[in-house]
């Protein structure tokens, strides 16, 4: 039981209570936005195992939407943004070589 989170106190001033308010907000759209990249890259990566050459480079277009939007907004760094669209640009060009 003394696992339990500490309680947090409530900011004095209105300055600190406001952005305490605010970051509530922020967090709810962050964890919105990072969820939306992981289900994009997700998605791209279940087409490429299925083996489905042309769902794949579809969804590669929208996922490359997706991670530079939210590269671009900080959510995550720009380095891993583009180090997972080339690693799945590989692996979709891999599967249209296959096929």
């Amino acid at each position: 039981m003394a696992s339990a989170k500490p309680k947090k106190k409530n900011p004095r001033l209105a300055s600190g209570r406001k952005r305490a308010r605010q970051d509530v907000k922020l967090n709810a759209a962050n964890t919105s936005l990072r969820s939306k990249y992981r289900t994009a890259v997700k998605n791209v990566e279940k087409a490429v195992l299925a083996g489905d050459k042309t769902k794949a480079s579809e969804l590669f277009a929208t996922m490359q939407a997706v991670v530079d939007t939210i590269a671009d907004k900080g959510i995550f760094h720009k380095n891993k943004a583009a180090r997972d669209k080339s690693r799945l640009s590989t692996k979709v060009k891999a599967l249209a070589l296959a096929a």
